[in-house]
């Protein structure tokens, strides 16, 4: 949706036009601030004719010149009101502050003027192939061929079809003229851009520059990470740009002797793996901080899964040296168990030990980003129309949708056609983060933009294109096709499509462990990397003690995995929060049953089993003791039909302490067969006297089902 006032500018209309012909097209608005839905726009842009790209150019810098006319006598104006003042400061602007209307207008004014056309997205084509669109004239494909049309139209002619230059051509007979050429014609289609996720920009070498690295700063919560990202931005913005050191985004460049770097702030592991679920890998290097003084935390050990998942280098910053306790030597000991051995120990990570408070060995943690940065020689093509993702995103009650995003390829121009996600419009304003208004941002660049039409989610991608219509377009189709998606993610990975993954070529089967105890956690691990058929191998990329949770299930998606649980049962919560992102619950509590079954899915043996049912669980309120019958358990159903002689395990705060049979029922003084959600029972479970209050009994069975 846009405001009438928005659509007005973007069609080079006035508010009157446009009011005075939705009168006469029956769409219901009144003043240059109701808002046209799409509906509406799209009525408009039919009643309107399309401008030619030229067209719009040359009105885009006739409009850049007035503003730059009436914005110089604003400021020779102000400048007069200065001089009456003797100021004792320079008369040049701050490098922190924005600049002034005059310098932005006049970067704007050179921006059009020499509005070079940078390489666009949609996928690369062969030279060797032509592109055939509906309704292509003789004169399109002579102009797609580089021959005169005078050549085409006389090949033609000796087939016996009699045209002109500007008559259609069907696809056979352009095709028939195109070999003659020894090149292939292709149906426009394939150049799709729609789905710009999906394809690979492929830039050729010699169009590729370095560009800043961007770190992602990952640890247990008071561990120091805000107060690191807040000493890096400060010692790295001079003095005299104090005004702008203010963080207005959650993304920022710094210069360090020279380089420069970009540091993202996520909320949390769990969205930052999330980001990566959605295909948004934006992290060239992770710094994991660990407090010196506390050790490794269970946060400290879900960084440390989330980064490895990632695939990137790690660095790992020591913080609070100076504090009471601080014991550096046993961090490095604990976190090596977890593959980051250090440096100095002959391992592949560096570590940094650091006093984040007062800026103690800042320097040499942004010297070994810059080394890192140095050896891995991150490049992208300014020389393209700009792609990224987006870090965060708001809805200004002034402003409208306010987006920061960050540049990965290409250089991003104020004035660009712009998709978000299935959001689009055009680069209104675009700040950078000292809040400057700049016109043009190249990669690994964080900027704050506006001028789309809603407000896209973080992790979202966009990509800039050349004319409005084209993002209008896209944008549009990309939203059509989000609401037919069918809302279901599809599995990463399943047990059951194992086998077809691997004749796909897969090589590494990513899977996650939960277990109950840390014996267990470590035999299972142990006995699945052993694993390996057909050059395939298990790769164990969590494996920890507890019930499985959402971050199980987050990084599980990010980096399709398998999820196996031992002797764990996840809540009704967490199943259907798997569900919905497509991950496989794998549940065991034998160890050579896990083996056997991932061998046998690796093999592509997996023979007819019996899949677990879950019946109904009941909630353990109050337990009675009799002589005769031992111990019941009074208990409230909570869900489904407990029935007697059932399977059942005994589960306590989300481990499984005993897995047997349900013994009897008893409603008051009656035995029952069965009882319903809602009713309250007294259970007894065979051989078993150790229940206690707040346990969930779980009743089950087993079906017999194909795979």
């Amino acid at each position: 949706m846009m405001s009438v006032l928005e659509y007005a500018q973007d069609v080079n209309k006035t508010v009157e036009e446009i009011l005075e012909k939705c009168k006469e097209l029956g769409i219901e608005v009144s003043t240059e601030d109701d808002l046209l839905d799409q509906d509406g726009i799209t009525i408009l842009d039919n009643a309107f004719p399309v401008e030619t790209e030229r067209e719009a150019e040359e009105q885009l810098e006739d409009l850049v010149e007035e503003i730059i006319e009436q914005e110089e006598i604003e400021v020779d104006n102000t400048v007069k009101k200065q001089k009456l003042k003797k100021a004792t400061k320079s008369t040049g602007p701050s490098k922190g502050n924005n600049l002034t209307k005059k310098e932005l207008a006049k970067k704007k004014k050179q921006m059009y003027k020499n509005k070079e056309k940078l390489q666009s997205n949609a996928p690369t084509i062969n030279d060797d192939v032509v592109l055939y669109r509906e309704n292509m004239t003789i004169g399109d494909l002579a102009k797609a061929l580089h021959v005169g049309a005078a050549d085409l139209v006389k090949k033609l002619f000796s087939l016996g079809i009699m045209c002109t230059i500007n008559h259609s051509l069907s696809f056979e007979n352009a095709e028939l003229l195109v070999v003659d050429y020894d090149k292939e014609l292709k149906r426009e289609e394939t150049a799709d851009v729609t789905n710009f996720e999906e394809f690979e920009i492929n830039d050729r070498t010699e169009d590729l520059q370095l560009r800043p690295p961007v770190v992602t700063i990952m640890g247990h919560v008071d561990h120091g990470k805000t107060t690191l990202l807040d000493t890096i931005r400060k010692t790295s913005v001079a003095a005299g740009e104090a005004g702008g050191i203010t963080q207005a985004i959650s993304a920022y460049q710094v210069t360090h002797q020279g380089n420069k770097i970009t540091f993202i702030d996520t909320p949390g592991h769990a969205a930052f793996t999330e980001m990566r679920a959605r295909g948004a890998s934006i992290t060239d290097v992770i710094i994991i901080i660990v407090a010196a003084d506390d050790g490794v935390m269970p946060q400290t050990k879900e960084a440390v899964d989330h980064a490895k998942a990632a695939g990137v280098p790690i660095i790992v910053a020591i913080n609070k040296m100076d504090k009471p306790g601080a014991n550096p030597e046993r961090i490095m000991t604990e976190l090596s168990e977890y593959g980051l051995t250090p440096d100095e120990w002959g391992g592949d990570t560096l570590y940094n030990k650091i006093v984040a408070a007062d800026g103690t060995g800042i320097d040499a943690l942004l010297e070994n980003i810059t080394l890192i940065a140095e050896m891995q020689e991150y490049k992208a093509n300014p020389n393209r129309y700009a792609v990224g993702t987006v870090v965060e995103s708001r809805l200004d009650k002034h402003l409208g949708p306010v987006t920061t995003i960050l540049i990965q390829n290409g250089t991003l121009r104020l004035g660009d056609p712009i998709v978000v996600g299935t959001a689009f419009g055009k680069i209104r304003t675009m700040k950078n983060d000292l809040g400057m208004e700049i016109t043009e941002a190249l990669p690994s660049t964080p900027v704050e933009i506006t001028g789309i039409n809603e407000v896209p989610s973080a992790g979202d991608r966009f990509m800039a294109f050349e004319t409005e219509k084209q993002a209008r377009n896209v944008g549009e189709t990309r939203k059509q096709q989000a609401k037919l998606r069918d809302n279901k993610a599809t599995a990463s990975v399943s047990l059951d499509d194992l086998f077809s993954k691997i004749k796909e070529g897969i090589k590494e089967i990513n899977v996650i462990i939960k277990a109950d105890v840390n014996g267990s956690a470590e035999a299972v691990k142990n006995s699945l990397e052993k694993l390996q058929v057909e050059d395939v191998r298990i790769k164990v990329i969590r494996s920890s003690v507890g019930s499985i949770t959402e971050s199980d299930i987050v990084l599980a998606k990010a980096s399709n995995a398998l999820m196996i649980g031992f002797n764990v049962r996840p809540n009704n919560q967490i199943k259907d929060y798997a569900k919905e992102n497509g991950v496989d619950i794998r549940l065991y509590n034998i160890i050579y049953k896990v083996v056997e079954e991932m061998e046998a899915a690796m093999k592509g043996m997996l023979e007819p089993v019996y899949e677990e049912k879950v019946m109904g669980t009941a909630e353990v309120r109050q337990l009675f003791k009799f002589s005769k019958v031992g111990i019941i358990a009074g208990s409230y159903v909570a869900d489904g039909i407990i029935k007697r002689d059932a399977k059942a395990r005994i589960i306590r705060d989300g481990i499984v302490i005993y897995d047997g049979n349900i013994n009897s029922i008893q409603r008051g003084k009656d035995a029952a067969k069965e009882v319903k959600k809602g009713i309250e029972c007294g259970i007894t479970i065979e051989n078993y006297a150790d229940i206690k209050e707040g346990d969930v009994i779980e009743a089950y069975e087993m079906v017999e089902i194909k795979r």
